[in-house]
């Protein structure tokens, strides 16, 4: 796949095609990489329900913020794994280390 900088990246193929959308998405500009066309072929319904409440106007925004959205919260779920594996001090008290500032 061809590679561009996110400044000049902005293109989104808006048709559709049998009931789903083909968009181009991108990869790495978050972290403030480079940009890589990425052509996916999704279901026009998920589309457009992401639209209505995700409050984007693009396709592009939308899938962005859905997938940024997936990201965190996949990762919040790994806390869950820590259950368990942490002694806990009944006696301690985090007031007493506030105050060794």
């Amino acid at each position: 796949a061809r590679q561009k900088s996110c400044e000049s990246f902005n293109q989104v193929n808006q048709g559709s095609d049998n009931g789903r959308a083909a968009i181009l998405a991108d990869e790495g500009c978050a972290a403030g990489g480079i940009k890589m066309a990425t052509h996916l072929t999704i279901d026009d319904n998920l589309i457009e329900r992401v639209l209505a409440v995700a409050e984007q106007k693009t396709k592009e925004a939308a899938v962005t913020e859905a997938l940024e959205e997936y990201i965190r919260r996949r990762e919040q779920m790994k806390i869950i794994d820590l259950f368990g594996t942490i002694d806990f001090d009944p006696e301690y008290d985090y007031k007493i280390q506030r105050a060794k500032k």
